[in-house]
């Protein structure tokens, strides 16, 4: 057997005790939790219990589907809450990055944008754009604008200065620089940006339908909370944090499609 193969059969190998590790871990904490639950270790009006929590998601994802229901209303307002911010925060990078004077003049006033806290705007986006998905995007979106403008200035700034100065010896137009040069090496920094940027579009809408909406993943878990229903706030958080996971999953696996070429 050679090493590669050794190497590879050991990888596995890995794999396999790190999974089963996971399973055994998790096993155990959901089993505590459930007897510390049922015997009023802990109140279950702070932790919920397990099995609760499990029929609560059973029922609202595949016998009602209430649960499906409030997660497009989330998953649609973040989709284009992270679009808008995305497209106008790299847009926004490449005015600067052209135009230098333009961000000398805009910087105090996008720093202090910035450092502003975008939920403390909740109440006025509600009021310009009411209790629909828009409220909610316009949040989301001012979270991920600032995020991937930063993210791409700075990756286009990365670019190495010897590559550039080789393609304009060799003839290169501004655009073929831009296309070949500059873009290429500054999509893992501008990935990063993104990859951010999609998770506080995320953040944003859910604090916007936790103030005040009619649907999704945020305002049902403000309803749960108020009506004392801890195991349904749990199957919620659950449900959070395994769309979190699989947005940046999603992610990491677009950035290795589009850097395949490396």
């Amino acid at each position: 057997m050679t090493d590669a193969a050794e190497n590879r059969n050991f990888a596995l190998y890995e794999t396999l005790v790190i999974n089963a590790a996971r399973l055994v871990f998790l096993a155990v904490f959901f089993a505590a939790w459930e007897y510390i639950a049922r015997n009023r270790i802990v109140n279950p009006l702070f932790i919920g219990i397990p099995t609760e929590i499990a029929k609560f998601l059973w029922i609202g994802l595949f016998v009602e589907f209430s649960l499906i229901k409030d997660l497009y209303w989330t998953l649609g307002s973040t989709f284009l809450a992270f679009v808008i911010g995305s497209v106008a925060g790299i847009i926004t990078g490449l005015m600067f990055i052209t135009w230098p004077w333009f961000e000398r003049f805009s910087d105090p006033l996008f720093s202090a944008l910035n450092a502003l806290p975008r939920i403390a705007l909740a109440p006025l986006f509600l009021l310009w754009f009411g209790l629909g998905i828009w409220s909610k995007v316009a949040l989301g979106a001012s979270l991920t604008y600032f995020i991937v403008l930063s993210s791409a200035v700075a990756g286009i700034r990365s670019t190495n200065a010897d590559h550039l100065t080789l393609s304009r010896t060799l003839g290169a137009s501004k655009g073929q620089i831009f296309a070949r040069v500059t873009l290429p090496s500054a999509v893992p920094t501008i990935f990063s940006g993104l990859r951010l940027g999609l998770i506080y579009a995320l953040l944003g809408v859910i604090g916007g339908e936790i103030i005040a909406a009619q649907h999704g993943l945020g305002q049902l878990l403000s309803f749960l909370a108020g009506s004392f229903q801890i195991s349904g706030v749990f199957a919620v958080l659950f449900i959070l944090a395994i769309l979190g996971t699989a947005l940046i999953a999603l992610m990491n696996s677009l950035e290795k499609w589009l850097l395949r070429w490396q």
